[in-house]
């Protein structure tokens, strides 16, 4: 099965530290390309890219969400088009309900917090009731025992409800998948968490790929500027490299999960053999337009 269409979901913008964006790169090298406000935060999204397949609705990925206390907003400047849940969404005419897929590329926050809102009395109301969550089995095992270095980054109401008598199907899946009808491709990616999975897809003549947090941003297009997040940066240099040639060799379309300004780019090898871009869009429409 081929998509028939796909649009990028701005859920959220926001900001995280820009030292743990970059890891080991310095900051008068990181910053030229990503300048930090005066908390040291560089702007992100939290993009999600929905995916129309015949009689099915597919979205990769739920964004921040809605159900963060003041200080945390604070802290992390998120920014959303409304109050209510799936905002985003619904300002772009799209009722939730509709949704009959999410696939995840993984369970940190700024991935998963859109998966549900916050009832009256403080009870988790899915936003997606009909929908089939799709999950790799490692992340999910990996989300609700966490090492103590990246237990921050999964909050476990945004996930523990999932697979419960009231929750949305839960599809666990072990390792690189073809799923609805083989629309969609998901790869396994584990230096950056256990787990987590980029999401590959066929549109209009192309091939797609959300890069989820392997290549977050444009800025983290050299091999060795992966996040001080990352469990395995080694890994993650690794697979990030092996991504990219494959992008360059074979005209894939990157999507990026963070990327705030052109969120789809194309890659290319130059005479040294290092990926740069070639071209950059902000909108699925703009890159055709652009490959025209």
């Amino acid at each position: 099965m081929i998509a028939v269409d796909a649009q990028l979901i701005t859920e959220s913008r926001f900001g995280l530290d820009g030292g743990a964006m970059f890891g080991i790169v310095p900051r008068p090298l990181w910053s030229r390309k990503a300048p930090p406000d005066d908390a040291n935060r560089i702007s992100m999204a939290a993009n999600c890219w929905l995916i129309d397949l015949p009689g099915r609705r597919v979205l990769l990925d739920a964004g921040m969400g809605t159900r963060w206390a003041e200080r945390e907003r604070d802290i992390y400047a998120i920014r959303q088009p409304g109050p209510e849940p799936a905002s985003a969404l619904r300002h772009q005419g799209i009722d939730p309900a509709t949704i009959t897929d999410v696939v995840m590329t993984h369970l940190h926050f700024d991935h998963a917090g859109g998966l549900a809102g916050e009832g009256p009395k403080g009870e988790t109301i899915p936003l997606f009731p009909d929908a089939t969550c799709w999950i790799q089995r490692e992340n999910w095992v990996w989300a609700h025992h966490p090492s103590q270095r990246d237990s921050g980054s999964y909050r476990r109401e945004d996930f523990a409800w999932l697979g419960g008598p009231a929750a949305p199907k839960l599809e666990l899946l072990d390792g690189v998948s073809r799923i609805l009808d083989d629309a969609i491709e998901v790869l396994p990616m584990r230096g950056h968490t256990p787990g987590m999975q980029c999401v590959r897809v066929q549109l209009h003549g192309r091939t797609w790929v959300l890069c989820a947090d392997l290549i977050p941003t444009r800025a983290h297009l050299p091999i060795p500027w992966v996040m001080g997040y990352d469990l395995d940066p080694v890994r993650s240099c690794a697979e990030k490299d092996e991504l990219l040639d494959q992008a360059a060799r074979h005209d894939w379309i990157l999507v990026l999960s963070h990327e705030p300004d052109l969120p789809f780019i194309t890659v290319e090898r130059d005479a040294r053999g290092r990926h740069g871009l070639a071209l950059e869009a902000a909108s699925v429409a703009d890159m055709l337009h652009r490959l025209a």
